[in-house]
């Protein structure tokens, strides 16, 4: 009998459900197999009845059942899971046939997973899937990278169940070789954490320090998903504020304050410290879920140090616009560093990313999908050269707009003893960009004063490095120059 099977999934979470479902409805037939193989049946029985999804209960049988060249999706924990199944996928693949890793894989992972695959005569795609559940079923925003040559076959899936936008684009594109699909799906969970820390500082800074009730907040979040914020988690934001526990007080009141992270936070901001990109307000987000986690320590320490009453006094009205200012202003700098951080990454794996592309991508189905990635991709589509962001004409006017009320805040929330990190880290970064002249002489001065590090001069060319005997006590030999 001739093979019927579009494409397989394996792992039946529900984002490959809802992902083979999606496919399903796009006319594509998929084998869906799994490692507990009951759960093939009963999704047959429950969720695909009536599909024409196929199931499966060997690596064996799913593979028989597939029209060549073979596509197998894994949605499965990333990790040693992913090799596992790779390993029990080849012996039953031929040369041409593709292997597909849709999990949230580190992308370094992903290098050499791709390298390992093609040595067997494979072709091998490490894909960021983004827009949880409901992005899976109704259409995500697909991220795809690895063998270049494995792209034709894929692409027509991809693209028809991915998310569409602007009159029907799929968000969805070639990214670039092996890592290159993992590395954009990661820098979007950064950007994603710095999205959700920004707008719970707002929200704290309503709630805390101008004493707003969730209900006052659920209007002015409804409010801004109107205009410039409009995006999925500002609007999810007000969807919260509005639900109501079993006694009639907002739910998110009883939530307690401490925050889970999976990982993919931790590792952008480890990668920009390996290239040396400052993505401060990632940085943050993730440091705030890590101070958030110290719930037994805060409330100790709450009783012990003091600071000022954090009630903010004054045209409630006005100080509730600034903060939608600071946040719109923070957000362009979140979304430049990680633009940094792109092309950082893009230079040092020889990766050919599409900026505007990019942003298209990310302008449907994902998590941080929103009106202002429009205006991303309308930058880098005018100027695909861009060196950052905060020096294309529109972001530097909005920021120009915005600036008098994210510095109000921003001094506001210090003198209130409101913590922001991550709007103040914006603004610093935002100020310390525009200098010409930083404190950097002085620790350099300070690093040859103690170890002999070196330095550059003002008054000599690039490139040439000097030392001096601070003390008259020490030598003239100079620290080698190496980066650790």
């Amino acid at each position: 009998m001739e093979p019927t099977g579009d494409i397989a999934l394996i792992g039946l979470a529900v984002m490959g459900q809802n992902l083979i479902l999606n496919m399903n409805d796009h006319g594509y037939t998929v084998v869906a197999y799994n490692r507990t193989t009951s759960k093939v049946d009963d999704f047959l029985a429950k969720e695909a009845k009536g599909t024409k999804v196929l199931g499966a209960h060997s690596i064996e049988e799913m593979v028989a059942k597939l029209k060549r060249p073979r596509r197998v999706m894994m949605l499965v924990k990333a990790g040693s899971a992913v090799d596992d199944f790779i390993e029990q996928l080849i012996p039953h693949l031929e040369p041409g046939d593709i292997i597909i890793d849709g999990g949230n894989s580190l992308y370094g992972d992903s290098i050499r997973r791709t390298k390992y695959v093609e040595s067997k005569g494979l072709l091998f795609i490490g894909t960021g899937v983004s827009g949880g559940e409901e992005g899976a079923r109704r259409g995500p925003s697909i991220m795809p990278g690895g063998s270049p040559a494995a792209w034709p076959h894929v692409k027509e899936i991809f693209q028809a169940v991915s998310a569409k936008v602007d009159g029907g684009a799929p968000c969805c594109d070639w990214v670039g070789e092996n890592g290159a699909g993992h590395y954009v799906k990661m820098v979007h969970n950064g950007i994603e954490y710095g999205d959700m820390q920004l707008i719970c500082e707002a929200y704290h800074l309503m709630s805390a320090g101008l004493g707003m009730t969730a209900a006052e907040m659920h209007d002015v979040f409804a409010e801004w998903n109107k205009g410039d914020l409009d995006s999925y988690l500002i609007e999810i934001t007000r969807d919260i504020l509005a639900v109501k526990d079993e006694d009639g007080s907002p739910l998110v009141d009883k939530i307690l304050d401490t925050a889970g992270q999976k990982g993919t936070g931790k590792w952008t901001v480890i990668s920009s410290q390996d290239l040396g990109i400052p993505i401060t307000l990632m940085a943050e987000a993730v440091y705030s879920r890590c101070v958030s986690a110290l719930k037994d320590e805060r409330v100790a320490a709450a009783r012990k140090l003091k600071g000022p009453r954090p009630v903010i006094s004054g045209d409630r009205a006005k100080f509730v616009e600034d903060i939608r200012q600071a946040l719109y202003a923070s957000k362009i700098v979140s979304y430049a560093q990680g633009y940094m951080l792109m092309r950082a990454a893009a230079k040092e794996n020889n990766w050919k990313l599409n900026y505007g592309g990019i942003a298209l991508m990310w302008r449907g189905g994902c998590i941080i999908r929103s009106r202002f990635l429009g205006k991303i991709k309308e930058a880098y589509d005018k100027k695909p050269g861009l060196n950052n962001l905060l020096l294309d004409d529109f972001f530097r006017a909005a920021i120009k707009t915005s600036q008098r009320s994210w510095r109000n805040v921003v001094a506001t929330a210090a003198k209130k003893g409101i913590p922001t990190p991550a709007f103040s880290t914006a603004l610093n970064f935002y100020d310390a960009y525009r200098s010409a002249r930083l404190p950097a002489n002085l620790l350099q001065a300070q690093r040859d004063y103690f170890g002999a590090h070196t330095y550059e001069r003002l008054d000599k060319p690039r490139g040439d490095f000097f030392h001096t005997n601070w003390t008259g006590r020490g030598g003239d030999v100079s620290s080698s120059t190496y980066n650790a």
